[in-house]
């Protein structure tokens, strides 16, 4: 028997002929994540540590799918025998139009990361805000009703679960910044009745949409009190930061919602600033324990989850 270790990587050729590949594998390979890259995701650890903790004989793998895959992937995957899968980049806001049913907060970010599968059904839905609400709250001691915050790549998958959890949260100001920023004017048009009511910090407009360049951002700045990157930067060690270092004030909370075993450019020029700052690891795992109990329909074992992150 082939007991598979959670550094390997399965293809779409892998799912064209899954009958073949999976046999002999124990236990039976029945969730996991797509992604492209996906070699650096932690889920495959959490969950499967989830798995073991409820005596749940599968595992969880990740499935290195490109763009123009997913959907010949999601195909295949309505009619092999799997629970259910997660998406990350950057499939979050493609899935949406190749799934069968969404949820609520599938459908309101128009982004998915969690699919069940039911009688050859995909069932979207995503769990990305309720991770970052508990993240902040564990992280930061803070809820998300009491900041004005300001999404970095405000367009993409995770920032518009993220955006639609401020605003159900009644956040007290969003500003979203994206490099695209006609996607960000869109949002922020969806979300205005959210900021409709009356402004508490001072005249800033409750909701708004700038474009990614350091003149608008730092215009922006004094009256943000938690800045999040929902952009891909930082995945590489390499890469900067998305927000110039001299513009991070000692008041500001940094969330990054990339995680990875050193610290982001982001997080040192936060260091460095004096501010407060977090990487994405706890919002894996709240992300991460609600797709259990959305596969499972049980309470997820949150511990063994957390142990197997540190």
């Amino acid at each position: 028997m082939k007991n598979m270790e959670t550094t390997d990587r399965y293809t779409l050729a892998d799912l064209e002929k899954w009958a073949e590949i999976a046999r002999g594998v124990d236990p039976p390979v029945r969730l996991g994540v797509f992604g492209d890259p996906v070699a650096h995701s932690l889920s495959p650890q959490m969950q499967n540590a989830a798995l073991g903790a409820c005596d749940i004989h599968m595992q969880y793998a990740r499935f290195h799918i490109r763009g123009n895959e997913l959907r010949s992937a999601l195909l295949f995957l309505r009619r092999l025998d799997f629970v259910g899968i997660n998406l990350t980049v950057p499939h979050k806001i493609g899935a949406f139009t190749q799934i069968d049913e969404a949820d609520e907060s599938a459908t309101r970010a128009g982004a998915v990361n969690t699919i069940r599968v039911r009688d050859e059904k995909l069932i979207a839905s995503n769990t990305d805000s309720e991770g970052f609400l508990r993240a902040i709250r564990t992280e930061f001691s803070i809820d998300l009703r009491d900041l004005r915050v300001m999404i970095i790549g405000g367009g993409g998958g995770t920032g518009r679960a993220i955006a639609w959890q401020c605003a159900l949260e009644n956040c007290e100001r969003l500003v979203l910044v994206n490099r695209t920023l006609e996607k960000a004017i869109a949002l922020a048009e969806q979300l205005r009745p959210f900021f409709s009511g009356p402004r508490v910090l001072g005249p800033s407009a409750r909701i708004e949409a700038v474009a990614w360049d350091e003149f608008a951002m730092r215009a922006q700045l004094a009256d943000i009190d938690l800045i999040v990157n929902a952009t891909p930067l930082g995945m590489n060690p390499s890469d900067p930061a998305p927000i110039p270092a001299r513009l991070i004030a000692p008041h500001h909370i940094l969330f990054d919602c990339v995680y990875g075993s050193s610290k982001t450019a982001l997080l040192r020029a936060a260091e460095d600033a004096g501010a407060r700052g977090t990487n994405g690891l706890s919002m894996l795992l709240y992300q991460g324990a609600r797709s259990f109990s959305t596969w499972f329909n049980r309470e997820a074992p949150i511990e063994a989850m957390r142990a197997a992150l540190l």
